[in-house]
């Protein structure tokens, strides 16, 4: 067990830690899911209520999680359990703090599944596998690969084997503690940076070169066009603000703890605004401009798009790009894909190692658990909630986790903590604690923002997702009511997603018994899910009540 008075561990250096920072905040999310919310809402008419959404919930959010892991930094705590325990006397947010420890471990726990995918394609990308391959020959291969049974390099139950070795690299590196994270963000940022541009030069120089007989409009130009032509309409439409808000959470990290953990190793007097805001604008660049100049660029290129209106999903990275690379040759093909996979892996990896500090945090200075041993608890409660991810891929399990600890937890989390940080620790308190050491001045425009529209934004985020109208359209909806009508819930909406309520209405209907096994097994699984992620949560909250517990006695004999 580690002495409590050995020195604090801290950051080697300013640049170790917004490099850090930002790759916590740069993951796949920044090239898989915003392109495909850019179009799928309507292209430039998602862009402007994006980036607004950026300056009243993203940097706000930045700012109170940067202060709010320097403040608990102060008082020796390095997770939000205590952080929060520290910013308002109620018993009760120790416990909402249990958000930042249990989210991390429930996302990670399928993001590094994701990496998994991303290596392995790699591999395949260097071994020449998608040579000659369809469009459609591709997307089976993806398919093929996540059935567990099958193998496309040898390896017996290839999926978990691979998974388990990611899992494994990121427990080794959590193991060297800050510096091993440091270097891993001084090395895979820059690397990040450097394949995106390449790719992106590709996209934005492709023109109409890709075009063919079966697709004689494709032109790179239309996807860029689409994107970037603004559409001011969007301005009064709640989809699209709804969907940009949402992007938010992917894109910052916020609403994780992991924001918080970082900065509670930084120096008391350090500043913390200016960090805020060079990470977080070094992920809108990584996003914006780059993650928005491949994939649709390139899949308009050489499919059209109309295709990419049509089939835009997040599957499209590992579904269609291998085939596209295909169209450069042979040796352009295989660079190409070792540079956008090995892009995804060194963004997925500096997220997922964020993942492992809060838990970490938390043992050492509750438990007094070293690094070793609390990366291994790490990664082996990762694995025991990770494993059905894998094993029942097909089943929804995977897209369970994503749904409840992935989006809903940290929507909730967001709300709670913009709550403490303005009403209960003070917005005066909290304005004093972003400005302390700051190497720039924060407009005071962002005091009223950070205590007004930022909790009102963060409500309204919630809430949609509660009461999500049918097939999302809010403005009929809307006005439906308005006439005298009901309010229609949507299958995705949270309160009837909690009920499987779609789930049963196509085990109603379904005829064949193939099909009626499937979905009484999917349901089953995906209960499964969520009393795994509940006991997940409910393990953590009793961890923190024997701390609170351990921590009364030592007070007590250090008052006596």
């Amino acid at each position: 067990m580690e002495n409590k008075l050995m020195p604090k561990e801290a950051w080697g250096s300013r640049l170790g830690l917004i490099l850090a920072m930002a790759g916590n905040a740069v993951g796949l999310g920044n090239f898989l899911r915003f392109p495909v919310q850019a179009v799928q809402n309507g292209g430039g008419a998602f862009i402007i209520p994006y980036l607004i959404c950026f300056l009243l919930m993203g940097i706000p959010l930045l700012l109170i999680e940067w202060s709010s892991g320097r403040f608990g930094g102060k008082f020796n705590n390095h997770s939000t359990p205590y952080i929060m325990d520290g910013m308002g006397k109620a018993k009760i947010w120790k416990y909402v703090g249990v958000f930042g420890i249990f989210t991390n471990i429930a996302v990670v726990a399928y993001y590094t599944y994701i990496e998994s995918w991303s290596l392995v394609y790699v591999l395949h990308a260097v071994f020449g596998t998608f040579e000659g391959m369809s469009q459609s020959d591709v997307a089976t291969f993806f398919t093929s690969y996540v059935d567990i049974f099958t193998t496309s390099t040898g390896i017996p139950f290839e999926a978990v084997f691979f998974y388990i070795l990611v899992l494994a690299l990121n427990i080794f590196i959590l193991s060297k503690g800050l510096g091993g994270i440091e270097k891993v963000a001084k090395i895979g940022m820059p690397l990040l940076i450097l394949f995106g541009v390449i790719l992106a030069v590709r996209g934005l120089t492709l023109g109409e070169s890709g075009k063919s007989e079966l697709f004689p409009d494709a032109n790179a130009w239309d996807g860029l066009n689409f994107l970037w032509t603004p559409q001011f309409d969007s301005l009064s439409n709640p989809k699209v603000w709804l969907a940009a808000a949402g992007q938010i959470f992917f894109t910052l990290s916020v609403g994780m703890g992991t924001i918080q953990c970082y900065a509670a190793y930084i120096k008391a007097n350090e500043d913390i605004a200016l960090n805020a805001v060079s990470a977080g604008f070094m992920n809108e660049f990584v996003e914006v401009v780059l993650g928005s100049s491949i994939v649709i660029p390139i899949a308009a290129g050489y499919l059209g798009l109309d295709w990419v209106l049509e089939n835009a999903g997040f599957g499209m990275a590992f579904q269609t790009m291998p085939f596209l690379f295909q169209q450069w040759g042979e040796v352009a093909a295989a660079f190409s894909g070792v540079l956008w996979f090995g892009l995804l892996f060194f963004a997925g990896i500096t997220s997922s190692l964020a993942m492992g500090t809060p838990w970490m945090g938390f043992m050492k200075d509750e438990f007094g658990w070293g690094k070793k041993r609390g990366a291994w608890s790490f990664g082996a409660l990762a694995l025991i909630m990770g494993l059905p991810t894998v094993l029942l891929y097909q089943y929804g399990v995977f897209d369970e986790y994503d749904y409840w600890a992935g989006t809903v937890s940290l929507v909730v989390f967001a709300l709670l903590e913009a709550v403490l940080f303005s009403w209960v620790f003070g917005i005066n308190k909290g304005w004093n604690e972003i400005n302390e050491g700051s190497d720039i001045k924060i407009p005071q425009a962002y005091k009223f923002i950070i205590k007004y529209i930022t909790p009102l934004l963060l409500l309204m985020v919630f809430l949609s997702a509660l009461i999500t109208p049918y097939q999302n359209e809010w403005m009929d909806s809307i006005s439906n009511v308005l006439n005298g009508g009901t309010w229609v819930l949507d299958n995705s909406s949270l309160i009837k997603n909690i009920t499987n309520y779609g789930l049963k209405e196509q085990l109603q209907s379904a005829i064949n018994q193939s099909d009626i096994d499937f979905l009484e097994k999917k349901i089953f699984f995906i209960n499964m899910a969520r009393v795994l992620l509940v006991s997940l949560f409910a393990f953590i909250c009793y961890l923190v009540y024997l701390s609170h517990k351990k921590r009364l006695k030592e007070g007590r004999k250090n008052y006596e």
